[in-house]
């Protein structure tokens, strides 16, 4: 496949977005969009699962996005664009490339959004019973809705605050944690190693169900590279924010694996039934505790949606500005692809009536067919760069602002572990489903972008 595709140093699809995210907006949503609502919502089976290892779990899975991330801010540093990895792949590998990378993570991201919307609405409704489930969602949609609408700085503005609250709340765990364990917390005892007598409680098949959901907790990671095209200086941005990425990882997901299974006992029906956090700081005796990380993960929902729509907005934007999506998307005023940001979110409005009216079969395949997702996202980012690398040191070496480690051998190492997780996901029949649905409409989009490209060149 020729390697001639879009050459700009800056995509054209940037030049009509504005630049309305300051240093302090990009900062804070590297530092917070690490801070998932998988991370405290989604932790607890794997905990179950996987007893002690999940810190193991989440140090492996850790490792593999910090290489992917570091390829990625490679490329982004190097060609800003609000297309992110799409336009990378287009560029590396071809158009089909670009479009299959694309549209698939533009039908997650606008899920991700339904999925969001839904569990908020669930922690809501907990507090005012009297209230429907389906109301609480309208107001998020219209709310987030309307402030991608408004301008990009809104945008940052929000992430901002939730990301500052996410990181306070995170911290402030991590350190009555360790003070717990210290023994020097007041009204606490320290349980010392006690919960930690056996590392693999459930043997290897513990492990890797914990592996593969510590893998997908770090879905999101990719938005700081989407958001540093509209930034006052994207390049510095994306360095910034990929340098940082490591001890992000280490304090926020391991330390608090850490933490958890160091305080409470893995198999304590508390970690599943009120999620980890709520668990561990019930042991210690805090009051209001579980009302308090509730309003946490609600926090967490609501950030992933504000960021997921305008993910979803700028990836599908970024397309048909390329030409591989309808025109009318591409439309852009005040600086905001607002018929894109339209678009998104009635499509993940509508993924949240598909949960009421069709829950056992249409959401769920819905579910099914975005699960590994990210992993073919990681597949298409480690292969561009690979190509990419090479020209950028031939052709252009200013450009690299920041360097992929011990290239290529990390990026081979990459990619064996992500065909390493496709493999353990084909061993177990609640991943088999979601490998196979994605596996079958990534081939979908491939086709569909390979006869766009050949139709295109004919033209």
């Amino acid at each position: 496949m020729p390697l001639t595709t879009v050459e700009t140093p800056t995509e054209t699809d940037g030049v009509s977005l504005s630049h309305g995210l300051k240093q302090r907006h990009l900062s804070m949503i590297a530092l917070g969009g690490v801070i998932g609502a998988g991370l405290f919502v989604g932790s607890g089976a794997g905990i179950a699962a996987a007893g002690p290892s999940i810190v193991i779990a989440y140090a492996l899975s850790g490792l593999l996005v910090m290489l992917v991330m570091r390829m990625l801010g490679e490329m982004s540093a190097a060609y800003p664009s609000s297309g992110s990895f799409s336009s990378h792949a287009e560029r590396a590998i071809g158009p089909w490339a670009g479009f299959t990378a694309g549209w698939a993570f533009w039908v997650l991201l606008c899920t991700a959004v339904g999925l969001e919307g839904i569990g908020a609405a669930q922690i809501v409704h907990g507090w005012l019973p009297g209230t429907p489930e389906w109301a609480w969602v309208a107001l998020f949609m219209v709310v987030f809705c309307g402030t991608n609408l408004a301008a990009v700085k809104n945008f940052g503005e929000f992430e901002f605050w939730f990301a500052a609250l996410k990181v306070g709340a995170i911290t402030l765990f991590l350190v009555l944690g360790v003070l717990a364990l210290a023994g020097v917390l007041p009204g606490t005892d320290s349980p010392g190693g006690s919960h930690l007598t056996e590392l693999l409680p459930n043997g290897g098949e513990g492990l890797v169900i914990g592996l593969l959901a510590s893998v997908f907790a770090y879905g999101g990671l990719e938005t700081v590279t989407i958001a540093a095209a509209e930034s006052q200086d994207p390049v510095r941005g994306v360095a910034r924010a990929v340098r940082t990425a490591m001890w992000r990882i280490a304090v926020f997901y391991v330390g608090s694996m850490a933490v958890i299974v160091a305080l409470v006992p893995w198999d304590s029906p508390e970690v599943v039934e009120n999620g980890p956090y709520v668990a561990a700081l019930d042991r210690l005796g805090i009051p209001g505790a579980g009302q308090l990380m509730n309003v946490v993960v609600l926090v967490a929902l609501l950030s992933a949606m504000n960021a997921n729509i305008y993910g979803a907005s700028r990836i599908g934007y970024s397309l048909v500005e390329r030409g591989q999506g309808p025109k009318r998307l591409g439309r852009v005023s005040g600086g905001v692809p607002r018929v894109a940001v339209l678009a998104s979110s009635v499509f993940g409005f509508l993924c949240v009536l598909l949960s009421y009216w069709r829950p056992d079969d249409v959401f769920a395949w819905l579910l099914n067919m975005i699960g590994a997702v990210i992993l073919v996202v990681w597949i298409f980012i480690a292969v561009s760069q690979l190509r990419l690398r090479r020209r950028l040191e031939r052709e252009t070496p200013e450009r690299l602002a920041v360097r992929m480690w011990a290239f290529p051998w990390l990026t081979w190492v990459a990619l064996a572990g992500m065909a390493t997780v496709f493999v353990l996901m084909a061993r177990e029949p609640d991943t088999r489903v979601q490998l196979y649905s994605t596996g079958a409409m990534t081939l979908m989009l491939a086709a569909a972008g390979y006869a766009w490209q050949r139709a295109r060149e004919r033209r």
